[in-house]
């Protein structure tokens, strides 16, 4: 099993400031604490099935800002279909979770999965530990209209497949397979040279229109390596190009995103 923890998922997330980057840390430390043991006990094993895993977490979870549905819940109320027959029962059983668990029959039937009373204490769902277990039991017992499971899906690379499976539609495709390079290129790393991407802050995740130190920091490594770069803080067109030439070049996915592996490459050549 590959060493996936909180700085897993901090590489993975998009940076967050004031008290949504609070709730983040606390999501990221909680769910990272147990994260590789809970994978490994669901078969969410192998790099892609990791990555994909991991993509569509964090898209449900606002890149792990929240375990509760921002919406009140009163949307839910009556629905029969989810279990909602007792007044009140939408808001008390609104999504929570990294995959949003919805209604009381859902609260009822994860928690009898569980052993844990979540029809009675649904607060437990959104606690980053609970939820991650509800996340790897939900991707373990759902299937696609033609009976194949998620981490099959996820062994065939189909991103769109999932998502259909967990949203029921294409909702947030975009934001899912942004993760997903995002995850692909945390996974890679640690399942190719054993590099543990760094904590959030360390090792930011950067692209395109990012300003600041970090970028400035970026570019005083590119420029080291011979690309003409002005070292002005702003992550531009010739900054991505030269990140894009310089991924193709150590045979990374030339997208133009700095994540871990890139760092990691960067930082390997720099001790070389």
């Amino acid at each position: 099993m590959l060493p996936v923890d909180a700085t897993t998922l901090a590489a993975i997330a998009r940076r967050q400031s004031g008290s949504r980057r609070q709730a983040q840390q606390a999501i990221i430390a909680g769910a990272g604490a147990v994260l590789a043991a809970t994978l490994e006990q669901s078969q969410i094993s192998t790099p892609l099935r990791i990555a994909h895993f991991l993509a569509q977490i964090a898209h449900e979870s606002d890149s792990f800002c929240t375990t509760v549905e921002y919406a009140s819940g009163e949307a839910y109320e009556g629905r029969a279909d989810l279990g909602n027959t007792q007044p009140g029962d939408g808001p008390r059983y609104k999504g929570r979770g990294l995959l949003q668990l919805t209604g009381r029959a859902n609260y009822r039937a994860f928690g009898t999965l569980l052993h844990l009373d979540l029809e009675g204490q649904p607060g437990l769902a959104a606690d980053p530990p609970v939820s991650l277990r509800i996340a790897c039991a939900y991707w373990t017992t759902r299937r696609s209209r033609n009976g194949v499971g998620l981490n099959q899906l996820a062994d065939r690379d189909d991103v769109r497949a999932i998502t259909l499976v967990i949203n029921g539609g294409l909702n947030g495709l975009d934001d899912r397979i942004f993760y997903l390079g995002r995850a692909k290129a945390v996974v890679t790393a640690l399942a190719a040279a054993g590099v543990v991407p760094g904590p959030i802050d360390g090792q930011p995740v950067l692209h395109l229109g990012e300003k600041g130190d970090d970028v400035a920091a970026l570019q005083h490594q590119l420029a080291a390596r011979g690309y003409g770069l002005t070292i002005d803080g702003h992550f531009g067109p010739a900054t991505a190009l030269a990140v894009q030439h310089f991924q193709a070049g150590a045979g990374l996915a030339a997208d133009g995103i700095v994540g871990a592996a890139t760092w990691a490459a960067l930082t390997v050549l720099a001790a070389a």
